[in-house]
């Protein structure tokens, strides 16, 4: 909780001012498919920091959205990082995270990292408040 959720609320405390006093800017929390739109046995703290990340971001935004600060989280599937590797360490592990994707297969860090500069951009001036799947369609796929 102290890492996914009271670190981002803190930052974005300490960020919002700043933000203000420069006319604007977008907020992206790193949030996840998991404690929003599926649960898995023995993820409680971590479920529940992404889930208040969704929370944070639509709060952020409807607070500070007449002032130009747009905010909104970011919700991953399982991609092909260090840490995906940790939780998936065997290949049957890692076809599992794959088969709860659509796309049966897990996000390179780059397409991750394509949808943070999007919603960073221009191109997303009226996207705020928003819980933002980049998850490969996990959210919506029962295996």
């Amino acid at each position: 909780l102290d890492v996914n959720l009271t670190s981002a609320f803190l930052a974005a405390r300490r960020q919002i001012p700043a933000m203000l006093e420069s006319g604007g800017g977008s907020l992206i929390f790193t949030s996840s498919f998991v404690g929003h739109a599926s649960a898995f046995p023995g993820l409680g703290a971590y479920a529940a920091a992404k889930a208040g990340l969704v929370g944070l971001a639509r709060v952020i935004a409807a607070e500070f959205g007449p002032q130009g600060v747009r905010a909104n989280a970011l919700l991953s599937g399982g991609a092909d990082t260090a840490m995906g590797r940790s939780v998936a360490p065997t290949p049957e592990a890692v076809a599992l995270v794959e088969s709860l994707h659509a796309l049966k297969r897990m996000a390179r860090p780059e397409e991750i990292a394509e949808a943070a500069l999007f919603l960073a951009s221009d191109a997303a001036s009226f996207i705020t408040g928003s819980a933002f799947f980049v998850d490969g369609g996990a959210a919506m796929t029962k295996v």
